[in-house]
């Protein structure tokens, strides 16, 4: 068996290689490479020498799910990945194997023994062996490693109060000012504008409900049908304004108030 590392540790790299000799001595790494630009180079001029590909994620050029959008790859891949648990069940979900790191010769081997059990059935030249979308993967990747905002600083006067994002009601924009609505019911202007604090905040706490607010579910009192097709969100405090979810997010909504 021929097999591509793509993997930017060279330690790591060198610890892949001895193990799969280990598991069989006739295996034979083609290459290892460290960087997106030198495996999209390889495996568009050399693909076809591949039986398979390990692939680390987070490579030194960036996530190497890049490699995708420029090579259309036809090997079969098992990742190696320092990813919780989230992640991994993307790739189980997807049909694709993986490593966790700190790779054990184990571990290895049971993926080894998995990818020559179905060889025989792999799919032909000119098919993707795994029907996965690798922008969703990388997508999620992305998700799992963004560290979500989990305070923010307002001024009163002369001093600075921090407020945890679990006391925010929901932010309200009104113009170019933002505010903070927290669960006290005190209202605090804080330096963001909303396309930046939705970013910032964790999407399966917080939603865009429209143009001027990002509720958090955790406080939501009441959701009642507004129209035949937009929805009022209420909370424990009355606010100046109503919080409708406009008509085109209603959808998306319904989907992040279900847990989908």
């Amino acid at each position: 068996m021929k097999v591509l590392i793509i993997e930017d540790e060279k330690p790591a790299a060198e610890k892949l290689e001895l193990l799969l000799k280990k598991y069989d001595p006739q295996i034979e790494v083609l290459s290892k490479l460290s960087t997106i630009e030198k495996s999209i180079h390889y495996l568009k001029e050399k693909q076809r020498d591949v039986d398979l590909i390990f692939l680390d994620i987070q490579l030194t050029d960036g996530l190497s799910f890049d490699i995708f959008k420029s090579v259309q790859v036809e090997k079969p891949i098992i990742f190696t990945t320092a990813f919780n648990e989230y992640a991994i069940d993307a790739f189980k979900l997807n049909s694709i194997d993986y490593l966790l790191k700190p790779l054990s010769f184990d571990d290895l081997a049971k993926s080894m023994d998995k990818i020559e059990s179905i060889r025989n059935n792999l799919p032909s030249e000119n098919t993707t062996p795994t029907a996965v979308s690798f922008e969703k993967l990388a997508e999620l990747i992305s998700g799992v490693n963004q560290k979500y905002k989990s305070r923010y600083l307002v001024k009163i006067g002369e001093h600075i109060k921090s407020i945890a994002v679990e006391d925010i009601f929901f932010f309200y924009a009104e113009g170019r000012t933002v505010f903070i609505i927290t669960n006290e019911n005190r209202k605090f202007i804080v330096d963001n504008t909303l396309e930046e604090l939705t970013n910032q905040l964790d999407p399966q706490k917080f939603f865009r409900a429209n143009r001027s607010f990002i509720i958090n579910f955790d406080h939501i009192s009441d959701v009642v049908v507004y129209s035949t097709s937009r929805l009022r969100v209420k909370y424990p405090h009355e606010f100046e304004k109503e919080i409708i979810v406009s008509r085109e997010k209603v959808s998306d909504f319904k989907a992040w108030y279900g847990g989908e």
